[in-house]
């Protein structure tokens, strides 16, 4: 005979599921929210009231109050009921007319807001406003840029390239291709101030020129290792030895699929020529502006962030030393991307964007 009182029926509807499961998915709601919503779904799910205390480090009288709370208010009553204190100093409608001036004009002397003028327009504190600004995550001060691909073929390629990361064809190897240009190699005029307590490591803005380098590298998608050349050009001459240098490097009786943007010399008709003579070899181009696609853009941002941008270079040969330090430090530490994006999801990315163009133009 059961002993104690008895669990609240708990049954959420189809509405009621997708809303719960957004919010114990959030990684940007308070964490007692979250918290209070995976204890819904997981009574929902029929778990007793003590094994959801075990899971969340809650006492049993806790669970049982959310549960009893959702039983009655439904979604609304997992969030916190308003707390005595002192009133507000700005009504609902005044913090409204202050987001929408900061989202929908531009001030008379510049080409965003600040919290300063818009505090001087407004007559709301500084503080205040900042206080609103994190609140609603407005950020006037920041701008991304963007680019849209003008290729005819963007879906079609879009597939192409994302259908070899997320499925890759048996017995084939997937290798982002490219080159990384004029990689200078500079030479510090003045030594390089050590980091210390307190402050941060001191680099001077000037330099000396010592050349440089071209950097051809091919990213392995499965396990993220590289393969490397340093080459004083990048005309398509050097590309065709970057070619050849992989096909020696790839086991055979492997398929490689090379993913490449669309830089002429990566077209040019002796490149052609050589794709047709390795039969095992096939290209595959990102669309137009879409370098983002290819994985080993982001490897060359790593590399210029840890051994390229803030290194001290007395020739070229050094900077290509140091190059090759990095890339077999890089290989006995492999590890993939991980590229969890679909096509589609790029796609209805894509779709969204042109729609909020549309309507800006509009």
């Amino acid at each position: 005979m059961a002993i104690g009182r008895p669990r609240t029926q708990l049954v959420l509807s189809a509405e009621e599921q997708a809303q719960v499961s957004a919010l114990a998915a959030s990684r940007s709601l308070p964490h007692a929210l979250v918290a209070r919503a995976q204890l819904v779904l997981w009574a929902a799910q029929g778990e007793s009231n003590s094994a959801i205390a075990g899971r969340l480090g809650w006492s049993m009288p806790t669970v049982g109050k959310w549960r009893r709370r959702f039983v009655e208010q439904r979604v609304s009553g997992l969030h916190d009921e308003l707390r005595a204190g002192r009133p507000r100093t700005y009504g609902d409608e005044q913090v409204a007319q202050l987001i929408n001036r900061v989202l929908r004009s531009k001030p008379k002397n510049a080409t965003h807001w600040s919290v300063r003028s818009v505090a001087d327009e407004t007559g709301i504190s500084k503080s205040t406003v900042a206080r609103y600004f994190a609140l609603f995550g407005l950020q006037p001060h920041r701008a991304k840029s963007f680019k849209l691909s003008t290729d005819p073929f963007f879906v079609e390629k879009v597939r192409d390239v994302v259908g070899l990361y997320l499925n890759p064809p048996d017995k084939a190897l997937v290798l982002c291709v490219d080159e990384k240009s004029q990689v200078q190699a500079l030479e510090r005029t003045q030594p390089v101030l050590p980091m210390g307590f307190g402050y941060i490591e001191g680099v001077t803005h000037d330099y000396y020129r010592h050349g440089t380098t071209t950097l051809f590298a091919a990213l392995n998608v499965l396990d993220g290792s590289v393969i490397t050349q340093c080459k004083p050009r990048h005309r398509h001459q050097e590309f065709l030895s970057f070619l050849n240098h992989l096909e020696r490097n790839v086991p055979a009786g492997l398929e490689v699929h090379l993913i490449a943007d669309n830089y002429a010399t990566h077209k040019h008709p002796r490149v052609k020529a050589w794709l047709a003579r390795h039969a095992r070899c096939h290209l595959h181009f990102t669309p137009t502006y879409s370098s983002w696609l290819n994985q080993v853009e982001r490897w060359f941002g790593l590399i210029t962030q840890h051994a390229i941008r803030r290194g001290s270079f007395r020739s070229v040969r050094e900077l290509v030393q140091k190059i090759d330090q990095y890339v077999t430090h890089h290989n006995l530490h492999k590890r993939p991307f991980a590229w969890t994006a679909t096509a589609d999801s790029i796609l209805d990315k894509l779709q969204r964007l042109c729609k909020l163009i549309n309507g800006t133009l509009h």
